[in-house]
Formats: C-alpha cells, structure tokens, sequence
C-alpha cells in the first residue's frame, strides 16, 4: 500500500470509504510524519489527542454513512485562526499564552466538514513577513534544499508553517492567509499548490487580523483538484464577516475542467522585470507554451500601475496593522511585561509602553511605526490618502484587462527560495529588498483577486518554481481549470 502521507486527498476519502484503511490509521501516519520531521519546524502547538479523538468520530460516522465532505481528512491550521480551546499565537510573543473561546468560521466549517486537526502552524508574527524567519517561534525550514547542500532554506511567508507541512507530508492540507502573497508565495517555494481567492469569498471572522482590506483566507494542498475540495469548504456568506459576500458558492472540484481551448490568457509585460532570473523568463514560457498548445490563445496586456504595488501596499498595510494591533495593550489578553517595584505607581503610558515594547518583534514594530506615521496629522493626505487612489487605479488597470482576457498567467515569485542567512542579512540591512519578494502577488491583493499559484517546474538548483493564475473577481472556477491544465502537463 503507497504510504497514506503521501495519498491526496481525494485518494485518502475514496480509501477511507472502501474500507481500506481506517481514519485513526491515517492520523496515526501523519503524526508518526511530523515527530520524525520536527526539525522543520512547521508547527508551534501540536494536537494529536484532539486529532486522534476527531478521527476515531471520523470513522464511526463513515462506518454509519453519515461522512461529512472531508471526512477523516487531517490538516493543519495557520496559527492566525483561532481555534477553541486550542492555543492560538500568532506566531508573537503577545500571543503565546492565548487560548480562544470561540472558532474561527473558516476552522468551523472544516471541522463540519469532518477534518481532523493536527496542530497549529509556524508563521511570521502577525502574518508580517516573505520567508517566515519573523516568528517568536524560531523559522521553519523548507524541505526542499539545493542541490549539493545542507544549508537551510526558507519556506517563504507569512504561511511557512503551512507550506513546509504539506510538502513534507506532515499533513493532507493546511490552511493559509494572503494579504501581499502569503499562500501563493510559499506555495511557490515549496511545491505544493497555493489558492487566494476573491476578497470577500472567505469569512475573517476569527482570523487574526493584520490588514483588514487586505487579508483573505485560503489553501495549501498537493494539487489542484484538493484544492478546489477545500477552498469550496471554506468559503460562502457569514453574518459575523460584513465584507463576506452572499454569494453561491461554486462546486470547484465537480467543476473542473482542464479544457483551456479558446481561452485568453493575459501575459503583463509590466511582469518583465529587471533583474528577473533568466529560469523564472524561461518557467514563463514554458507555461504558456502549454496553454498554447491546448488551445489557449496568448495575449500580451498591460497594467501600467504595476510599479506602484508594492509602495502601495506598504503604506496602507502598515496602516491597517497599527490600527489592528492597538488592542494588544497588555490590559485585557495576552502578554503584559513584568515590571520590577511598585506596579502600582506604573502609569498606563508605561505599561503599554513597555508591554508592547517586548511583546513584539522587531517588523512588526517597523511596521506600526510606519503605519501610525502615515496616518498622523499632515501625512494622512500625503501618504495614506494617496496610496488609497493609486489603489483604485491599480484595480482598475485589472478590470480593463479582464475585458479582453480570461486569465492572466505570470510567475508567483522573482526567485527561488533563498537561504534562511540570506533571509535574515536583507531584512536588517535592507528590509525594503525583502518586501519585494512580493512583487508579483501584491498587486492580486490590492486589487481583491483571486490567484493561484501551481508548481510547473526546478531551477538548476533543484528548488521547486511556481506560476499563478490570476482572475476576474469571484472566478476562482476559472482560475483551477488554467492551473488544472498546467498541472497536467507539469
């Protein structure tokens, strides 16, 4: 029998209703997987009581036919849901003692659905990060390594912990957040297959906020098909999320279909950047090579804002998140600083000061810094009110493009994964070198796409290189049918 780690999820559901393995006996495979693999570091809380309970309820309702959609299915959960009494940090010293009382809708629907959970995975703090060495937790480590080396290399960010998990095994599925690129570009990194859908497809409620505007729940999986099963799962209308969208939600994996003849496919030559590796110009290629050769037509576009995106985003991020992250004061949850002497002489000032000044780290506070600066008096107009417009503009350049094209096909990332030492001397030296990292993905999320990113191919290094998909706003279906048709030929 193929060792049940390595099943997809639709193999492990047809197994599990045939009979031919039990969900306890899944559980207990992907455990055994993540004990052996802890060096990754993928995960901070593991919860395999919890797991092996759910399973052992998995397996009574498939016996009694009452098997929700993913039964018996174990995942893992991004450390940004909260999950009833399951620890839930955020991957921050602020956070590492919090156990929610409530479930975020998003986790809610899965354990419906009848997933097992194994554990919460390893992130940057507050999903702020492209390579997931921000986490109080210590990085989590890629499994994939170059060829002819041992030296460790990043999994890409913020959802690291989740991208490592599904590539090494530690889990069927994984879910992730994107706000700047946070699923698409560890999915890169590490080939497994990453989907952001349309902002408003997926309920936040209980997702731990970072930018508000921004941030959009979504999948880590082993292909495409597993992919559409999930994001179908999580998605649809909550009353709890006012930027959730009543919408029906689409059968994505009953639905799709690789057949691309006739389809346009947007190639933006804004996406040529300077500097790009020449595998990155030739992965390209090769992708619309396949969509061409099944019919598809290729048509080269423009979004002439590009260059602003990552500006853009920045400004209004940062905004969002010294909005978001005032209420970690150390008064009503979380971390609050142990101060010496007479507490009661503390005034409030201080111990806000003091609590937050030790609670986070070091891009978080780079990040609220430049957020509150941008909203201060005399810079509000300047600054964020600004980035607010070119947003607009940049969302519009999509829609004009959407006008003569169904998809748009560009890389997901400008490089391969890097090493964690690369990681850490850009982001003190240069943090600003370490933000473009996201160059192709942020302007998805500013713009409230959906995008999926599929593997299609190594470098000379043997490092996994993905390309996504992009589409107009609430056809994620499009979207799985391109990426469906390069995985098949991937």
């Amino acid at each position: 029998m193929t060792e049940l780690t390595r099943l997809t999820i639709r193999q492990t559901i047809s197994g599990l209703k045939e009979k031919k393995f039990s969900a306890v006996e899944v559980t207990q495979s992907y455990i055994k997987n993540i004990e052996q693999n802890r060096g990754l570091n993928a995960f901070i809380t593991e919860s395999f009581d919890l797991a092996l309970t759910q399973a052992k309820k998995s397996d009574e309702k498939i016996s009694a036919g009452t098997a929700g959609d993913l039964e018996g299915i174990p995942l893992a959960i991004k450390d940004l849901f909260c999950t009833k009494n399951l620890r839930t940090t955020a991957a921050s010293k602020m956070l590492a003692d919090f156990v929610p009382t409530y479930e975020s809708t998003v986790t809610q629907k899965l354990l419906d659905a009848g997933t097992v959970t194994l554990g919460k995975t390893n992130m940057d703090e507050f999903a702020m990060g492209s390579a997931n060495t921000n986490s109080f937790f210590g990085p989590v480590i890629n499994p994939y390594k170059r060829k002819n080396s041992d030296e460790n290399l990043v999994p890409g960010g913020s959802s690291g912990g989740s991208a490592a998990a599904v590539a090494a095994n530690l889990c069927a599925a994984a879910t992730g957040s994107d706000t700047g690129g946070s699923i698409r570009q560890p999915a890169s990194f590490t080939n497994t297959v990453g989907i952001k859908p349309t902002y408003g497809r997926c309920s936040r409620y209980g997702m731990i906020a970072f930018a508000s505007s921004l941030d959009q729940a979504g999948i880590f999986a082993k292909n495409v098909y597993d992919a559409a099963l999930l994001q179908r799962v999580i998605s649809g209308f909550d009353v709890k999320d006012s930027t959730s969208m009543n919408l029906v939600v689409p059968q994505f994996e009953a639905l799709l279909n690789s057949d691309v003849k006739g389809k346009k496919i947007g190639i933006p030559k804004e996406y040529f950047v300077a500097g790009m590796p020449e595998e990155i110009a030739q992965l390209w290629n090769r992708g619309k090579e396949i969509l061409q050769k099944r019919g598809a037509e290729i048509v080269e576009i423009s979004l002439p804002r590009t260059d602003y995106a990552a500006a853009v985003y920045y400004i209004i991020a940062s905004a969002e998140c010294s909005s978001n992250l005032a209420r970690f004061d150390g008064v009503r949850y979380g971390f609050r600083a142990e101060v010496p002497g007479d507490k009661d002489k503390l005034s409030l000032e201080e111990m806000y000061e003091k609590t937050r000044a030790q609670g986070f780290g070091d891009e978080v506070k780079r990040r609220i810094l430049t957020g509150t600066y941008v909203l201060s008096a005399g810079y509000f107009d300047a600054y964020y009110k600004k980035a607010q417009r070119v947003r607009n503009l940049i969302r519009q350049d999509f829609v004009e493009a959407f006008k003569k094209v169904d998809a748009i096909l560009a890389p997901t990332t400008p490089s391969a994964a890097f090493s964690i030492s690369e990681s850490k001397t850009i982001g003190e030296s240069d943090p600003v070198k370490m933000y473009l990292n996201d160059v192709f993905t942020i302007p998805v999320n500013l713009a409230g796409l959906p995008a999926i990113s599929v593997p299609v191919g190594f470098d000379k290094d043997g490092l996994p290189l993905g390309l996504q998909v992009i589409t107009k706003h609430f056809d994620e279906q499009t979207a799985f049918d391109v990426a469906l048709a390069l995985e098949e030929n991937s």
